[in-house]
């Protein structure tokens, strides 16, 4: 993660809850119910001191019409992935790091931390390295979603030892997971959004 200087909204204004718009405040009011609970549950922030809210929350309500899509989007990819929890969390961190998306690094660590992942793993995949301590099935995952996310391909024999590990499903999970963190990331990076 990157040190900065800017406010909690990167280029964007923190909205103020009281001047929403009607879908924005619902929009609002799902958030602080379901994911800044999460986040605070996990240790992170998610909101600042008055309950504006930080990250790609801010940023989601922007557009809450198709924010609601995206959230519908996650929780089917999140309940029904055949991924174990710590496999998605590197594909999560790994593709955070490629972005050099500070507030999703910041994010997700708390996330690994409650899946197990070593707090050190975090930090080297967070730095674009594969610590030597992860697991098989972590560490092939973590191979294969950065060739995806830096060179959008992969050669046979990663096909393949993927396939053997994850299974045809299994990697279409690491492409979904993959789709809603890339736009995730995006928007972090495009609006540079910093970790609090």
């Amino acid at each position: 993660m990157t040190e900065s200087t800017r406010p909690l909204g990167g280029r964007l204004p923190l909205a103020d809850p009281a001047t929403l718009a009607p879908a924005q405040r619902e929009l609002y009011d799902q958030l602080i119910g379901t994911w800044v609970v999460y986040t605070d549950k996990l240790g992170g922030r998610s909101t600042t001191e008055d309950g504006r809210l930080i990250g790609p929350f801010n940023a989601f309500l922007l557009h809450p019409e198709v924010t609601a899509k995206l959230l519908e989007l996650q929780v089917a990819e999140s309940t029904n992935t055949s991924l174990s929890p710590s496999v998605r969390e590197v594909v999560i961190i790994v593709l955070g790091s490629v972005y050099d998306a500070d507030y999703e690094l910041y994010a997700h660590k708390f996330v690994a931390r409650a899946v197990g992942l070593a707090d050190d793993h975090v930090v080297a995949l967070s730095s674009g390295d594969i610590p030597d301590g992860l697991g098989e099935h972590e560490k092939l995952a973590a191979r294969l979603t950065r060739a995806m996310a830096t060179r959008h391909r992969i050669d046979d024999e990663l096909y393949q030892e993927a396939e053997s590990a994850f299974g045809a499903k299994g990697l279409f999970d690491i492409a979904a997971v993959m789709g809603l963190y890339h736009t995730v990331c995006t928007m972090l990076t495009l609006f540079e959004v910093p970790a609090p």
